[in-house]
């Protein structure tokens, strides 16, 4: 109640921290006898989760006291915690998991389905080597055996392909990332992959891209077999009919029928205010968040508005080192001023500086909005677009009621 009343947070963690400190157990504890859906990656895990979580509720009676869920981003041990503590009798638990939690959720929970998204450079002071992160959790499946779970897997993540090498069963999806400079090296023996129409593969050993199970065309995921279904997804973007087509993937293998699972599916509107529009400083905005170079890549793409308001800061939920700005392509905003705004604003004014893109520095978040700038750009079904990384993300919620 005080973090919400402070405006630090929804408490999740804070009681989630108690809960450890008086029963260090409790996770395993909280985990057993559940069936459990784990969600991770390095983008787009939120949207997945409310996804799933959705389809899993669509198909399940008394789904609001038999799913429980944790999707609006408390993904540690104590968020987790927290979630399945105020759920004791919920048989099923839709888990949003950080990357550095997810060979514990294995080891302790022996989840039915495990999705994996992606692995991208993020909070490079915090991550600083994917490779690691994949070798925890290839070990963990390894380790799962035939208790392991399936996986259902981003085919085109060569780490990703590599990891599950471990898995008992997986269910691929080809998800065509306009982002690939993080698979520039085979993870298997470190020789540089080539790509064609096909997909990757390594020249030095037998790692490659999987035919896949699922794919997108058009609105339609498209099951291997044959079947197709049309994606009634309320939020934009190919990457979230990819998101979507892994949610419904893995809600038809816990036994969720198809339908179901779409209708749930077509309610995810504004995940944990993603994509939600509000009202600050007086001007109508809608949010995007994005924390790296590949959601960078998914989501400019997205935006429409002239001015476009970008927000950055770089403390530890960010990530301290902004580096990942000079991959970015900016220069794509060329012709559109950008309004740059939060505590490392400069920092990104400099890279537009080098794209040549129009810009101006407002730090102050408030007052960027409040710029004469966007004085007569917007109208209730043409939002001015603020794209930022998590901590500025945050407080727009706050500063939009959303939060």
């Amino acid at each position: 109640m005080v973090s919400r009343m402070t405006g630090k947070g929804s408490g999740a963690s804070i009681r989630g921290r108690v809960t450890m400190k008086l029963a260090p157990k409790a996770l395993p504890e909280l985990l057993a006898g559940r069936r459990i859906a784990s969600v991770t990656g390095t983008n787009g895990k939120t949207t997945t989760t409310h996804f799933l979580t959705a389809a899993v509720r669509a198909g399940t009676p008394d789904s609001q006291r038999s799913v429980v869920t944790n999707a609006d981003g408390a993904n540690l041990h104590h968020g987790i915690v927290s979630a399945l503590g105020q759920a004791p009798d919920a048989t099923i638990a839709v888990l949003e998991t950080d990357e550095r939690v997810v060979a514990d959720v294995v080891a302790m929970g022996t989840p039915e389905v495990l999705v994996l998204l992606n692995f991208s450079r993020d909070q490079l002071d915090r991550n600083h080597e994917l490779t690691f992160l994949g070798r925890d959790w290839r070990a963990a499946l390894e380790k799962a055996a035939e208790h392991g779970p399936t996986v259902v897997a981003n085919a085109c993540d060569p780490l990703i392909v590599w990891v599950c090498q471990k898995a008992q069963h997986v269910i691929w999806v080809d998800t065509k990332p306009r982002w690939t400079a993080d698979s520039t090296l085979c993870p298997n023996c470190g020789a540089i992959l080539t790509h064609d129409d096909q997909g990757w593969n390594c020249p030095g050993c037998e790692l490659r891209q999987p035919p896949a199970d699922w794919w997108v065309e058009d609105h339609d995921a498209v099951e291997a077999s044959g079947r197709r279904f049309h994606l009634d997804v309320q939020v934009p973007g190919t990457f979230n009919l990819t998101n979507a087509t892994c949610a419904l993937a893995a809600a038809i293998h816990m036994g969720i029928q198809p339908e179901d699972a779409l209708r749930g599916i077509a309610t995810v509107e504004s995940p944990a205010g993603r994509y939600a529009t509000c009202t600050i400083s007086g001007t109508h905005c809608r949010l995007l968040l994005s924390k790296n170079p590949a959601g960078w890549t998914e989501s400019l793409p997205l935006t429409t508005s002239d001015p476009l308001v970008l927000a950055i800061d770089a403390v530890a939920a960010d990530g301290k080192d902004v580096s990942w700005l000079w991959d970015v392509d900016y220069e794509q905003l060329a012709g559109r001023t950008v309004i740059c705004t939060g505590p490392r604003a400069l920092d990104l004014a400099v890279r537009l500086q080098y794209a040549e893109v129009k810009h101006i520095v407002i730090e102050d978040l408030s007052q960027a909005l409040s710029s004469p700038l966007l004085a007569g750009k917007w109208d209730a079904e043409h939002p001015i677009d603020v794209l930022s990384t998590y901590t500025p993300f945050q407080k727009l919620r706050r500063l939009g009621g959303l939060a």
